[in-house]
């Protein structure tokens, strides 16, 4: 029997916190930690409501993902991810050592690749699943954006 906890099932959560802060103003962006197939971090850009540059959805489910877990380390883990982290987040998840990150849409002006930033040496990346989709949800919310402005 085929596992129904792919990939694309969890990158589907991921979306689905995207979606609940585009809904709440801030950069559509969601994230979801896993491990065993079971989610235990989750979490959305938060940076407006919080007024903090550093409440991005990565930052907030590594956060959840250690207070679920007792510990630092993500070991065994893996971040589903709507957007390439940026170079913060890289680092978040480097120091995590977080085993696997998988993001939907690349980010070619701030992506943690094309900024320099780098992940922990054993840690796997997988882009663009469900690539169409979470770029789909960033676009919609910068063109209602300028809209409003």
């Amino acid at each position: 029997m085929e596992n129904p906890f792919d990939d694309n099932y969890f990158m589907k959560k991921a979306i689905q916190e995207a979606e609940m802060a585009f809904e709440n103003g801030e950069v559509p962006v969601g994230a979801v930690i896993v491990a065993n197939n079971r989610i235990i971090g989750r979490a959305h850009n938060l940076t407006e409501r919080l007024k903090d540059v550093t409440a991005h959805a990565e930052m907030q489910a590594i956060t959840a993902a250690s207070n679920f877990l007792g510990g630092k380390y993500l070991h065994g883990c893996t971040l589903y991810v709507t957007l390439e982290p940026c170079q913060m987040c890289a680092g978040g998840l480097y120091w995590s050592q977080i085993s696997k990150v998988v993001y939907g849409a690349s980010d070619l002006e701030r992506g943690f690749n094309v900024m320099g930033g780098h992940l922990h040496p054993k840690t796997e990346v997988v882009g663009g699943i469900m690539e169409k989709e979470a770029s789909e949800l960033l676009k919609r919310f910068f063109i209602q954006k300028r809209n409003l402005n």
